[in-house]
């Protein structure tokens, strides 16, 4: 439960910075009937932390990996979890993205490499904070096991939550600023190479675990039927769903001036530039138009608040192979964890133990 919660709160921390801090305000989610914070939270959002990092979470601990390699295994797992989320569902206009902010510029089918780096590095920060400050502050047996302190357990929950984004810009300094900055290299190659880095972690880390017999728990049985319901989603949305039927009416990146630019900070204080406004005269974002609109006519300049259309599939088969191939690759992972893993979950060793000494 403290996890979570704690998934929850730094969901919260992560999306409330992110619209208050001009140089990563960088999107806009699709109205929803209930939405927070000035109409830019909608609230099944939060609840999609849970889904990509307590999943994720709870899939690494079946490989039973040393504190120091299972954030790496998360953080890939959370990227497998999101890629057929955030591939689908932009084109689908649940979310628009800045159009020339240039650390996500580089785009995967409209989606920044920029977003599966965060996704990656933000959610290795958040379980090396949540494990790492039980371990430091309460005397649980094992880090899956809930100290009997609740005020201990809260601590570690809230400081998790808030250390975990920090936690994750730290993660862009070795590898993102200097060679996308400094060197112009594509976000794609900076992203598959922590890709390879937090790969060797995680398998380093599950080869050094002891292999055991496995136990499996009723909550398990769970995570399988439903993983396979998410995947179905998206590989059905990239089968049959139609994107140019969409319509997206809310917050989106203003009009304005093609020629108005702004500065933005990066973490390692170099400035780099962005344009204040949609530019509508040379917009290359073509996930998004004005076919829907009253003689297919743009928004009046400087509109914040207007209608996106969404664009038809130029090719269908290449969504359908992406989502296709992502499904295989989770099938492997996901059966592997819940079903042939090697390890027993902690609170089953410690029950063999105890029924050894009796």
């Amino acid at each position: 439960m403290h996890l979570w919660i704690g998934v929850i709160l730094h969901g919260l921390v992560v999306e409330a910075i992110s619209y208050n801090l001009p140089d990563i305000d960088n999107f806009w989610h699709s109205q929803t009937p209930i939405i927070l914070l000035g109409r830019r939270l909608p609230l099944h959002i939060i609840f999609l932390y849970s889904v990509f990092l307590y999943t994720a979470s709870n899939t690494a601990k079946r490989f039973k990996l040393p504190l120091w390699s299972e954030p790496f295994a998360v953080g890939l797992i959370v990227v497998l979890i999101d890629i057929p989320y955030d591939v689908t569902s932009v084109r689908f206009l649940h979310w628009s993205w800045h159009d020339t902010d240039p650390s996500i510029r580089d785009r995967h089918y409209h989606v920044p490499w920029n977003s599966y780096y965060f996704h990656a590095t933000f959610a290795a920060s958040f379980t090396f904070w949540f494990h790492g400050t039980r371990k430091l502050f309460t005397k649980s047996s094992n880090k899956w096991t809930s100290d009997k302190s609740f005020l201990k357990e809260t601590l570690c929950t809230v400081l998790s939550s808030l250390l975990g984004m920090p936690g994750g810009v730290l993660l862009f300094l070795p590898i993102y600023h200097p060679l996308h900055d400094n060197f112009n290299v594509h976000t794609e190659v900076c992203f598959f190479l922590l890709f390879a880095v937090f790969l060797v972690l995680a398998w380093s880390g599950e080869r050094a675990s002891r292999p055991t017999i496995t136990f499996k728990s009723k909550a398990d049985c769970l995570f399988l039927p439903y993983l396979m319901v998410y995947y179905s989603v998206f590989l059905a949305m990239a089968l049959i769903g139609d994107p140019s039927k969409e319509v997206s009416i809310g917050l989106h990146e203003q009009i304005g001036p093609c020629d108005e630019m702004v500065p933005i900070t990066s973490a390692l204080g170099q400035t780099l530039y962005k344009r204040r406004y949609l530019c509508l005269e040379d917009n290359d974002e073509t996930y998004f138009g004005w076919d829907c609109l009253p003689g297919g006519k743009a928004p009046k300049p400087f509109s914040h608040w207007y209608t996106a259309c969404g664009t038809e599939l130029k090719n269908r088969v290449e969504y359908i192979v992406v989502n296709l191939t992502i499904c295989i690759v989770a099938f492997g992972v996901f059966v592997n964890a819940f079903l042939l893993s090697n390890g027993k979950s902690d609170q089953e060793s410690i029950t063999t133990k105890k029924v050894k000494k009796n």
